[in-house]
């Protein structure tokens, strides 16, 4: 295989194009690859650009022989084998319409609305959708065909390694050394979906490399024979890179040793959804309130508006290009029969572009200036772009976060050094921290500008103009011959870095990483209140336990009368490279198998040298708490054991993450991965840290009450007991809307332990049902939480032992209500089923084993509701169902918040694409305006949710039925909050999450909305 590696290929998967380059082993000279593509029905040409867009056409619309690419009529053993995956993503089979890859997707996605994919990349960043459900085209009509996101992308990989097979047959590119680059801003997610797409492409073996990095390793490469020269001045680099859907940005210093630059990353920004498409999408906001028409024909479609996007995309380019005339026109054209007569045109200026792309995306604003509020146009087609479209101010933001490390970088401190003694590390430390809380933010001396917006000088004007007023003089701009290359290019250019042939960006990790311990007072014969950042002896203390879920929240103080230490072991020291494992030989960990084992991580930037496996008193110091890792280690093979002694070994991987295996003790050759992410989480809760999620000291004695009832049957209880045990707990923990997250999992724990004897009696059932789902509400948003649901679930089958009490039933659907975000769709409609079957026999009266009326129906109304991960074909039956009962006048006025629910334009946990069609939820909310929402209490936050705005047009009702809600709910006096919900796109405050929940969320769980 080794020998088969003939070229060095770096690929570029672009939001707005794909672009492969290549070197053959051996060689310095980096090409650019022309990709075949359609440019034309029945033309195909070599291009260094592959659009990443896809054209899904309607049936009959171009002909299959206007579609034929060079590897399409090829033998296919002459191609390989291997081609044949990428070749059924690439082109549909023959009974659904043709799928058109590249330029003339782009062509006809600007003449026909609604049958374009775009922006693909930028969903497999978008967390709260499903990114492997066919979702795209955002917004198309249910007779397009729809791709994943992951698929998409897979597609255009495919067609890359399609068109490089037919040119290499006899290198094919899957067994090339690939590099794929992906944003800096990352998170795990979309990292493991990238990696998905390349290996539905055909390409199972790759690395991965940071888009930011790629570009200066470019510019490295292209400079490579003058390089000392080149960076003598410059001390600290900007790499900016605005891409289609992407603002990334990356910090490097530089040092000068022996008159040879040396390169380390110390800064890596957060993941930003701003680039080229929001520029797009800003103009043809401008363009769609001139277009000819008034009134709703001035709101298009989502379909029509992403067609005027890219018509909008093309005017863009030419009105900032050189020689740019004063004026373009921008036509829309119509569907169908009005493709030419329906067509519309409004003129945009260049200055016009200039205000909104320049001034808009990035002012010239002070170096104090950080984001602010949204700007509602900016939110389109379903994707959370940046709340501020100013880059300028989220650069200022991102500087300030690495001030300290660029102070020491521009002031020439070898940040890192191992050759730095520790005392001289911690004064440089404190100096740094010292001055900057009092020094002006520092700015980079040397600027690297890529993405294809920097094609426009009015753009790399102005943001230089404003980091050199920043500055208080210019700075150095690093050439960038060709940004939309460079990236590709760029990851070649790394390949030859780690073959020793081109300089290499060094420093590793740009964090130390350690694990929490929670101690305080003595421990081991001495004090555990070290210094701040003092050696410790690691053969004179006792070995340190792992976080469980039985013990004490991790990074919180455990009680004691001694005051109270916390300590961290360090696992990864900054500056360890990618792929080297340490081992923290000396110290030994209680590893508990088969229960929830959580772990606590913080990291720290400074330059301080810290060694594996070194003590750190955490209470000093510049530390980052990171969200905690938890996870469910089982026994190998048939052990029982309860948990095992254990070692620590660490890496970086080649992706950024922090690998952690644990090595047992007694059998070195037995290793748990645990694999933490250390990038931005992908959980739809923000899981608070602050000290009201600290353990209650009393939770001990909680647990003992709840053991009394449900323990073993050695002890005598009195029944009045079980009944009491709520107020008891109440009376312990303080009342229980007050019970924190931390608490609450804790005292799930114990109700699962003893879940054999809720059976005990009708009370034992219905309390264990009740606290059980009241623990566990909402089912997702703290670690391991889909592991407990998992464990629950396996009780649905059992179903309840006390069938003829209505109280029971009552409590087992509130159960699943509860649990229902933790709930996979299989297990969503198993519940729907079971419980469509009840409702059935009732109706039929069909004879059961027992009393049918007494299963609850308003309890399964209100659990149907929740189950937001069914189809929406289901949903629309659920609607029209409460829709029907809620006719009989004794219904309960409570199912019009189930309507609300099955109807509301932003879910609670589920996918955004699953939503029901606006207009059905119009007419079910033509129902609520008929009510009197005086009398129907309800009805009012039902049709908040159903009206409110998400900025994404495919799932917002029409303005004039949503100013009609705005109108009710102001003649009801409705809170100010619901009002603005309905006319602009806002988070829900806690109360209303509570409301859309059905009730109070955990205290320090707070939902994440896009």
């Amino acid at each position: 295989m080794s020998e088969m590696k003939r070229y060095s290929v770096g690929i570029d998967l672009g939001t707005s194009n794909t672009v492969l380059a290549y070197a053959q082993v051996g060689s310095q000279t980096i090409h650019v690859f022309e990709i075949e593509q359609l440019v034309s029905p029945g033309e195909v040409a070599a291009r260094p650009l592959l659009p990443s867009v896809r054209y899904h056409a309607a049936e009959g619309e171009l002909a299959v022989g206007d579609l034929q690419l060079p590897w399409s009529s090829v033998d296919q053993a002459a191609a390989g084998r291997a081609a044949q995956p990428a070749n059924r993503l690439v082109t549909a089979d023959a009974s659904t319409p043709p799928v058109v890859i590249g330029r003339l997707a782009r062509v006809l996605g600007a003449q026909v609305p609604g049958r374009l994919v775009a922006s693909a990349k930028s969903w497999l960043s978008h967390a709260s959708v499903d990114r492997v459900a066919p979702i795209l085209p955002w917004g198309a009509a249910d007779d397009v065909r729809k791709v994943s996101p992951v698929e998409a992308s897979a597609s255009y990989l495919a067609h890359v390694r399609s068109a490089w097979n037919q040119r290499f047959p006899d290198a094919p590119l899957e067994q090339q050394d690939v590099v794929l680059t992906v944003p800096a801003s990352f998170d795990e997610g979309a990292r493991a979906l990238t990696v998905a797409a390349a290996r539905m492409a055909g390409l199972p073996k790759l690395k991965l490399l940071e888009e930011p990095q790629a570009a200066f390793y470019d510019w490295l490469f292209q400079h490579r024979e003058r390089l000392a020269d080149e960076l003598a001045e410059s001390r600290l680099v900007l790499i900016c890179d605005v891409g289609g859907g992407t603002t990334d940005l990356t910090l490097i210093a530089v040092n000068v040793r022996d008159g040879e630059p040396q390169l380390t990353r110390i800064g890596v920004g957060n993941h930003l959804m701003l680039g080229g498409d929001n520029m797009d999408l800003a103009l043809a906001h401008l363009v769609e309130a001139r277009l000819p028409g008034g009134g709703e024909r001035a709101r298009l479609s989502a379909a029509s508006l992403s067609q005027l996007v890219e018509r909008c995309r093309a005017a863009k380019e030419q009105l900032l290009g050189p020689q740019a005339p004063d004026s373009a026109s921008i036509t829309l054209l119509g569907a169908g029969s009005k493709l030419i007569g329906g067509a519309r045109s409004a003129q945009v200026t260049r200055e016009e572009v200039e205000r909104i792309i320049v001034d808009g995306f990035f002012p010239a604003v002070a170096s104090h200036e950080r984001p602010g509020r949204p700007r509602g146009a900016i939110v389109e087609f379903g994707l959370p772009y940046a709340t501020d479209a100013a880059v300028t101010r989220h650069i200022a933001a991102f500087l300030s976060r690495f001030a300290a490390q660029s102070r020491q970088a521009l002031g020439g401190v070898e940040a890192g050094s191992a050759a730095v003694s520790d005392a001289g590390s911690d004064a440089v430390s404190k100096v740094a921290a010292a001055a900057d809380s009092h020094a002006p933010l520092p700015i980079p001396d040397t600027l690297l500008l890529n993405g294809g917006v920097f094609r426009a000088d009015a753009l790399t004007r102005r943001l230089a103009d404003t980091l050199g007023t920043w500055r208080g003089e210019a700075l150095n701009v690093l050439h960038n011959d060709n940004p939309d290359v460079a990236v590709a290019r760029g990851a070649v250019a790394y390949s030859l870095a780690r073959a020793g042939a081109a300089p290499k960006i060094g420093g590793g990790s740009p964090r130390s990483y350690f694990l929490v311990l929670e101690e305080s007072g003595e421990r081991g014969g001495e004090r555990t209140s070290e210094p701040a950042k003092k050696r410790a002896d690691a053969n004179t203390r006792t070995p340190p336990q792992t976080n469980t879920e039985s013990n004490s929240n991790p990074g919180t103080p455990a009680q004691s009368t001694a005051e109270p230490v916390q300590t961290g072991i360090c696992l990864l020291p900054r500056g360890t490279e990618e792929g080297q494992e340490i081992l923290i030989a000396d110290r030994t960990f209680a590893l508990r198998l088969g229960h929830p084992v959580r772990f606590h991580l913080v990291s720290s930037s400074a330059d301080t040298v810290y060694r594996a496996g070194e003590l750190i008193d955490l209470t000093d110091g510049d530390f980052v708490r990171l969200p905690p890792i938890a996870t469910v280690v089982q026994p190998r093979g048939a052990s029982t054991a309860r948990e095992t002694a254990v070692r620590i070994a660490t890496s970086l991987t080649e992706v950024g993450t922090l690998d952690v295996h644990c090595i047992e003790l007694d059998d070195p050759a037995q290793r748990w991965l645990l694999e933490f992410q250390l990038r931005s989480e992908t959980a739809q809760v923000d899981l608070s840290a602050d000290p009201a999620q600290a353990r209650h000291p009393r939770l001990d004695e909680a647990i003992e009450q709840i053991d009394r009832s449900f323990g073993t049957r050695t002890q005598k209880i009195d029944p009045k007991e079980v009944k009491r045990l709520r107020a008891q707990l109440e009376q312990l923990l303080g009342p229980r809307d007050a019970w924190n997250s931390a608490s609450l999992r804790e005292l799930f724990g114990a109700l699962w332990e003893r879940a054999r004897r809720r059976r005990r009696s009708a009370d034992h059932e219905r309390l264990w049902l009740n606290l059980a789902g009241y623990c566990l509400r909402p089912g997702f948003g703290y670690p391991l939480d889909e592991w407990r649901v998992e464990q629950l679930w396996t009780l649905f089958d059992d179903g309840i032992q006390y069938i003829n009490e209505s109280q029971v039933w009552s409590e087992w659907w509130t159960l699943w209500r509860r649990a229902a975000g933790g709930l996979d769709e299989s297990a969503q409609l198993r519940v729907l089923d079971a419980m469509a079957y009840l409702q059935n026999a009732a109706q039929a009266r069909h004879k059961l084993p027992f009393d049918v009326a007494k299963t609850g129906i308003a309890d399964m109304v209100r659990l149907s509701a929740s189950l937001e991960r069914i189809p929406v074909e289901r949903k629309i039956e659920l609607g029209e169902s409460v829709l029907a009962r809620l006719k009989k006048p004794a219904e309960n006025h409570q199912s019009w918040w189930a309507v609300g629910r099955i109807g509301a334009r932003q879910p609670f946990y589920g996918s955004a694409h699953s939503v029901v069609p606006p207009e059905i939820a119009a007419q079910w909310l033509n129902a609520i305006l008929a009510l009197d929402w005086k009398k129907v209490d309800p009805a009012a936050f039902a049709a908040t949710q159903i009206a409110r705005m998400t900025g994404d047009r495919s799932r917002d009702l029409a303005d004039d039925l949503r100013h009609a809600v705005v109108r009710r709910l102001e003649a009801v006096n409705a809170p100010r909050a619901w009002i603005t919900m309905v006319s602009e796109s806002v988070e829900l405050d806690n109360a209303d999450e509570g409301r859309v929940f059905g009730e109070s969320l955990p205290v320090g769980l707070k939902l994440i909305t896009t």
